[in-house]
């Protein structure tokens, strides 16, 4: 038996429902919401009765340190936002890419990393340089193969949201660096399901959304920039990014040293006491522990399944797999379909993506959620007792 690492009962739906969708709209654990709602209840509705001025403008630093413990970064270098959106959108202008040069990117990404470049493309004089993911082929090396002195821009996901493919950001780092390409990195699919050090990485700029693996609301968001990219104005300012937000002088731009000056107004507060509390309970159970969890449900899973029509895309500990991202494949797209619709009647929750089914395994999953998930993908059921739907 593989225990889960975080205590189910703090997620009721686990009760009736086996949940491995975490890579979509995460699950929130009691102690996030009890916050978030404790919260809504004693300060926000109150407005400035509960929070002055200077309170608001402190509000987000407790969890620009929790940011940044996360990530082993400095705190000057974490802006908070709203979405990750918020910054992509921004990338273009912020990189810059210089006349005839190219910017890679990886054709089945996430759509808010790559649809910034295909608008700026419209008007900017370069190439957008799309490279494809096939799973017998090292989708880094397969990047790195593009990489040359013509390219200004490699920008990406570290772990692909519909294969769990994995970069090796550190070797891909090294040759961005040799021929002076900027490198982004959206880390959305892997922040608190695998460790990440930015120390390990020479990197420009990281974005990530606060709602999937790392327990949150939508509403939330960070990103890290590098010093040499912080020297830059954004290419979209609000009101809050002021060294003083409350200096409301509007004839005179004073924005902040550090990464703060990216926070354009007033965020979901309520997602911000969320993502707090909901990294520090990632940082307690230790994001090491989390992704050696999801090592051993991905392998259990595979043994279930392996003499049966499906397939992973990555199979783990295979070159560019993540286990916490699964992405099974299956020689009738139409079973795929049927199948999924069936593992949503019976109260098993997983996704589709690029047609095929995605499997995410969090901290709070176990072998019998495995179990009960692998007892409907072969075409013969097992003696496995399935679960009843509510």
């Amino acid at each position: 038996m593989i225990n889960a690492l975080s205590n189910r009962s703090a997620y009721p739906c686990l009760d009736q429902n086996i949940y491995l969708n975490q890579a979509s709209l995460g699950l929130l654990s009691d102690e996030t919401v009890t916050e978030m709602t404790e919260f809504l209840s004693t300060v926000a509705r109150h407005g400035n009765l509960k929070m002055t001025d200077r309170e608001e403008a402190n509000f987000l630093n407790p969890l620009r340190g929790k940011v940044a413990r996360l990530l082993q970064a400095k705190q000057k270098n974490i802006a908070l936002v709203s979405s990750a959106s918020e910054i992509l959108s921004q990338i273009p202008e912020l990189c810059k890419p210089r006349i005839q040069s190219k910017v890679i990117l990886v054709s089945t990404d996430f759509p808010a990393i790559t649809r910034p470049w295909l608008l700026k493309a419209k008007t900017g004089d370069f190439e957008v340089c799309f490279v494809h993911e096939v799973p017998e082929t090292d989708l880094t090396n397969a990047i790195i193969e593009k990489v040359d002195s013509n390219t200004s821009v490699v920008c990406l996901s570290y772990v692909q949201f519909a294969s769990g493919t994995q970069i090796n950001v550190e070797k891909l780092s090294q040759h961005t660096k040799e021929v002076g390409a900027k490198l982004v990195i959206d880390i959305t699919q892997a922040a608190g399901a695998v460790p990440i050090s930015i120390n390990d990485w020479a990197v420009d700029i990281l974005v990530c959304s606060g709602y999937k693996w790392l327990g949150s609301h939508g509403g939330i968001a960070f990103g890290w920039f590098s010093d040499e990219i912080l020297e830059l104005d954004p290419p979209a300012i609000g009101w809050f990014g002021n060294e003083n937000p409350f200096d409301m002088e509007a004839t005179k731009l004073n924005l902040s040293k550090t990464a703060a000056k990216y926070t354009q107004s007033t965020l979901s507060y309520v997602s911000v006491v969320g993502l707090d509390v909901a990294i520090e309970q990632l940082l307690k159970i230790g994001v090491i522990e989390i992704m050696n969890h999801s090592d051993k449900l991905a392998e259990h899973l595979f043994s279930i399944i392996a003499n049966s029509d499906w397939k992973a895309y990555r199979p783990t500990k295979s070159k560019g797999s993540s286990s916490h991202i699964v992405s099974l494949m299956h020689p009738s797209s139409d079973t795929i379909r049927r199948k999924f619709e069936h593992l949503s009647e019976e109260g098993l929750i997983c996704g589709i993506r690029n047609d095929r089914l995605r499997v995410s395994i969090s901290h709070y999953n176990d072998s019998n959620d495995i179990e009960h998930l692998g007892a409907y993908l072969p075409v013969s059921y097992t003696h496995l007792t399935l679960p009843t739907k509510a």
